[in-house]
Order: C-alpha cells, then structure tokens, then sequence
C-alpha cells in the first residue's frame, strides 16, 4: 500500500491560498508528516524556489527522502520546528522566507500506528513521543509523576474535568502494576469517569494532554512561531493550522500580540512613535466546509489562522 494513502492533508487549497505561493520563493514547512501540504506546495514552485521541511518523527523523515530526496528544490531537516530561529540564523535565512507553514497535532499515519501509541483505539505501547530517538515516553513519566502533577496535566492539556479522578487512578493502579499499553491507560480513565460525552471516548482528553506533555508541545509552538517570524522577508505569509483550542488560542494570542507593536504608556511625552507590530493578521479564522469534513472526519475540528511580516 502506498504509504501516504490514509493522510490527507487538511485545509489545503485553503492554506496554499493563503500563503500566496511564488514561483520563486522560499518556503518552510514545519510539519512535514506525510508531504501532503509539501507536495501542493512543490507544484507550485519554479526551478529557483525551495521548500525547507522540518519533522523531528524519524518515520516522517524517511518518508521525506524517499518522496522528494531527488528534487533539488527540496531539502529536509530531521529537527523540531521549535528550532526555526536557530535554523534560519544558522542558514544566513533569517529575513528572507517567503512563507512559512504549521499543521500541528498528529497525522493519520501516526495514530493508525499502534506501536506509536497515540490511540486508544489501538493497543500498542504507551510510547506518544514524536521523535522515538530521545525522550521520557508516556509510561515512564506516569511512572513517576506525582499525582497532583498528573491532576495538573490533564487539566491544564487537555481540559479534563475528571482530572484529579483519573490521576488517583492511575497512582493506585501503578502501586500495583505499571501501566504499559495504550488500551490499560483507556480502560482505567473509562472506568474512573462519572460521566460521559457524547461522540466522545472518555480517554480523548487524557491521551491529548500526555501527548502535549510528553512532547512539550506547546512551548514548541510559542518558540516555532517566534521563529518562524524572525524568518518571514516582508509581505511573507504565516499559516498555522491547529486541531485543538489550547494550540489555537497561543497561535491566535501570539498573531494579536505580534500585529500591536511596542505598548507606550499614556500620557507620557515620548518622542516619536511606537514601532509598528511584526504581524498583521490576514482574514479571519478558516474552517473546513462539510465537504471536506465528509470526506476526511479528522478535519472537523482543524482551524487555520494567517499572518503577513509588515515590512
């Protein structure tokens, strides 16, 4: 089977439009996955423009190489996007990228893989590390966790209300046996919760936060963003696809600090006028259209958020 077939790339006329791909730009992909914004994106570039993908899963990487190794205008990196800054200083790129694009969470490819341990619809090893090279992986640190950090994690990452319930689960459960499997995990949240949503398996909101935590994914999201505009040349575009509301409020929040410039305060005599913001925001927040919620389910919850770099 072709390793791509189950991912399909989410909101992807809607972001190759706005990033306003040219011929002969620069591009950065921070979240390579399966090339399937990387591929659109390719198709639109001339013999002078780039793309530069980043993807810390080596599984991702590997497909990266076999995809697009032999395309001279691609160029992957085996690294977090957290790294952007870095990167670009790095590369003498600072300034001169003519857009840069996130799709944040997990592809399709990673939860179908039991042995990643993303889903608790598949048993695998409680694993949930993007990069499988280095790292605490999710057993290990609920290992040793104490409970009111285990509380605080799943409140705070994945908005669980049942959070202090499900941490003294897992304590009593670990004093007895370690929790291994992706299905022990699911099971033990199933049976501490009093109550359930609906369309929703109670485990949804636990697995989320210890992915975040395990992955420490939303500090690589606020560096990734500070990055990515230190790389933009003016007029170059930031789209930032997210797929849950704690990455999209950072991505919004850090969109609304970036477009208000330096704050002065009022009513003192200053000189001049305060520098202008970095960002200015560029339409308003993109969902999927039915359609392509029909035909791709995991697309129902993405939002897409775009920046322009003022000059």
């Amino acid at each position: 089977m072709p390793e791509d077939v189950s991912h399909q790339p989410v909101l992807l006329p809607q972001t190759m439009a706005a990033l306003a791909v040219r011929s002969d730009g620069l591009y950065v992909d921070g979240t390579f996955g399966r090339g399937g914004h990387a591929a659109a994106l390719l198709q639109r570039l001339g013999p002078a423009g780039r793309l530069y993908a980043f993807d810390r899963d080596p599984a991702a990487v590997a497909v990266a190489r076999r995809r697009f190794g032999d395309d001279p205008r691609f160029h992957i990196e085996a690294r977090s996007f957290a790294d952007l800054g870095e990167w670009g200083a790095e590369r003498g790129l600072a300034g001169r990228i003519a857009g840069v694009m996130l799709d944040l969470g997990v592809s399709s490819p990673q939860l179908d893989t039991p042995e990643r341990g993303f889903s608790f619809l598949r048993e695998g090893p409680l694993d949930m590390r993007m990069d499988t090279r280095q790292g605490e992986t999710a057993a290990q640190w609920l290992a040793v966790a104490p409970e009111q950090e285990i509380a605080r994690v799943l409140r705070s990452y994945g908005e669980e209300r049942f959070a202090g319930r499900i941490a003294r689960a897992i304590v009593r459960r670990r004093a007895r046996a370690p929790l291994r499997t992706t299905t022990e995990l699911a099971e033990l949240v199933a049976a501490s919760v009093p109550a359930r949503e609906r369309h929703r398996h109670p485990a949804t909101r636990t697995f989320q936060a210890l992915r975040i935590q395990v992955n420490r994914e939303l500090e690589a999201l606020a560096a990734g963003l500070e990055g990515a505009v230190g790389l933009l040349a003016p007029g170059g575009r930031l789209a930032v696809i997210s797929f849950h509301s704690l990455e999209d409020r950072l991505v919004k929040q850090f969109i609304r600090d970036q477009s208000r410039g330096e704050d002065w305060p009022r009513g003192l005599p200053l000189p001049g006028r305060p520098a202008p913001g970095r960002l200015r925001p560029i339409g308003s927040l993109v969902r999927p259209d039915a359609a392509e919620t029909a035909r791709n389910p995991r697309a129902r919850s993405a939002r897409l958020r775009v920046a322009e770099r003022r000059p």
